[in-house]
C-alpha cells in the first residue's frame, strides 16, 4: 500500500507518493503554470532494475483537475501506481488552520468549509489548497485523505508570545495574532536533532531556522514549539528572498502619505519588492553570495542584513528559552549556505556557540554536526523532508481513525 502527498499552489502541484511499510520515496513530481498555454510536468522515480528514471511532458494543463489527471496518468505509466486501490491514503499540505486545527485531520466537509473560512488569512494559498482538495476527492471518494496543516505546530505557543498589543477586540473578533508557518518543516528538523542527539525531545531546548525565499525561527521547548517569528502572515520575522521582514509599521503610514502608495502596492512592495530583492536586486542567495565575494557592495550588505536580523532571532529565542542546546539550520539556504551559518555564528562563543569553519564548509546532503569541540551548543544541518513529515501524520492519522 501507498500514500500519496499532494501541495496544490495557485499554478502548481507538488507530489510524492512513499511506500507505507517504511515511507520511502517511490516517486516525486512537479507541474507548472496550471491553466497557462504549455505547462510543465515531471516525474521523478526508481525502477525495478533500482536506475532513476524521469518522464516529463510539456502541454496545456487548463486547471487543477487536469493536472491531477497528468500525475495519475504518469504514476501509471511509471509502474509506480497502477491501482488506485493500492492508496491508503492521501495526505495534503494546508498553509493556515487558524486556531482550529492544532493537529492533522481526516478531511470532511467541515474541515473544508472551515479552511476556506480561513482564506482570508491566507488568500494566497488556502485557496489553491481547497482546490487541491477537492479535485482529489471528486477523483478518488472513497480514499481517506488528510489535512496537514503548516500552522499547527505553532499551536502550542502561549498567548504571551502569540498575542499582539492591539486592541484585545481584534483577537476576539478577527482573531488578529501570532500564528507562524513553515510548521511542518520546523517539527520535522526537531525531531531529527533529538535523534541524532540520542534523547527524547522533550528534554531539550531547540531553535530550528529554516531559511528559504521564505524564512522563519522557531523556539521549541520539551517538543513544543514556545515561539517562531513569522506571523499573522508570513511577512513578520526575519529577512527573505523578497519579504521585507519586520519593520516599523508607521514606515506604511508614511509611504502613503509621501509616495501615495495605497493598500495594494505597499502589500506588494513588502511582500514581493523587499527582503533580499529589494537590498541588491536579487533573491536567490547563490547569486547574492557570489556577487558579494566579487565584492558588490549591495550584495554584501545584503547578506550582512539577513544574518544581522537571523542572529538576533538566536539571541533572542536564546533569551526565552533559558539556554539552548541545539541549533538546526535547514531549508534550501540553510542547508547550503556555509557563509550563512558562518556569518550567523560569528562572535558568539561568549554564548556557548562556536562554529568549525571546516566542518562548516563540507556540502553534503546528509545531517551534520559543524560546532567545534568547545561549543557548548550543538550546531546541525539537517535536510528538511516536509513531504516526509506529511505523509507519516497521514498515516497516523488514518491508522487512529
Amino acid at each position: 500500500m501507498k500514500i500519496l502527498v499532494l501541495n496544490s499552489g495557485s499554478s502548481s502541484l507538488k507530489f510524492q507518493l512513499f511506500l507505507q511499510a517504511d515511507l520511502s520515496v517511490l516517486a516525486s513530481g512537479l507541474i507548472e503554470q496550471i491553466g497557462e498555454t504549455e505547462s510543465a510536468a515531471q516525474l521523478s522515480f526508481v525502477d525495478s532494475f533500482e536506475k532513476e528514471q524521469e518522464l516529463q511532458i510539456s502541454k496545456a494543463i487548463s486547471d487543477h483537475r487536469t493536472a491531477i489527471k497528468v500525475m495519475a496518468a504518469m504514476l501509471h505509466e511509471s509502474g509506480m501506481l497502477t491501482d488506485t486501490g493500492g492508496l491508503v491514503g492521501i495526505g495534503h499540505r494546508v498553509v493556515h488552520g487558524g486556531e482550529f486545527f492544532h493537529q492533522p485531520i481526516l478531511i470532511d466537509e467541515t474541515v473544508i468549509s472551515t479552511i476556506e473560512d480561513l482564506i482570508p488569512l491566507a488568500p494566497l494559498h488556502n485557496p489553491a489548497n481547497v482546490m487541491g482538495i477537492k479535485v482529489a476527492r471528486e477523483n478518488l471518494p472513497q480514499t481517506p485523505q488528510v489535512a496537514v496543516f503548516d500552522t499547527a505546530f505553532h499551536q502550542s505557543i502561549p498567548a504571551h508570545a502569540y498575542l499582539y498589543a492591539l486592541p484585545y477586540y481584534l483577537y476576539e473578533k478577527q482573531k488578529v495574532r501570532r500564528y507562524g508557518f513553515h510548521g511542518t518543516s520546523h517539527a520535522y528538523v526537531a525531531r531529527q536533532a533529538a535523534h541524532h542527539l540520542g534523547k527524547s525531545i522533550e528534554e531539550l531546548n531547540i531553535i530550528t531556522l529554516h531559511l528559504g525565499n521564505g524564512a522563519s525561527a522557531a523556539a521549541i521547548q520539551g517538543g513544543k514549539c514556545i515561539d517562531t517569528s513569522m506571523g499573522l502572515t508570513p511577512l513578520e520575522g526575519l529577512v527573505m528572498g523578497t519579504r521585507s521582514g519586520d519593520l516599523d509599521p508607521a514606515i506604511l503610514f508614511y509611504l502613503n502619505r509621501e509616495s501615495g502608495l495605497d493598500i495594494d502596492e505597499l502589500d506588494t512592495l513588502l511582500n514581493k519588492k523587499s527582503g533580499l530583492k529589494g537590498i541588491c536586486g536579487k533573491n536567490d542567495m547563490r547569486a547574492i553570495s557570489e556577487s558579494a565575494a566579487q565584492g558588490d557592495k549591495q550584495a554584501k550588505l545584503a547578506l550582512a542584513i539577513f544574518c544581522y536580523r537571523l542572529k538576533k532571532y538566536i539571541g533572542a529565542y536564546m533569551a526565552a528559552l533559558g539556554g539552548v542546546d541545539c541549533i538546526v539550520f535547514t531549508g534550501g539556504i540553510g542547508e547550503n549556505s556555509a557563509t550563512v551559518r558562518w556569518m550567523s555564528c560569528l562572535n558568539m562563543e561568549r554564548l556557548g556557540i562556536s562554529l568549525d569553519d571546516e566542518k562548516n564548509s563540507i556540502r553534503q546532503k546528509e545531517l551534520m554536526e559543524i560546532q567545534t569541540a568547545k561549543s557548548l551548543v550543538t550546531l546541525l544541518v539537517i535536510p528538511t523532508d516536509e513531504e516526509y513529515e506529511i505523509a507519516s501524520q497521514t498515516l497516523q492519522v488514518i491508522n487512529n481513525s
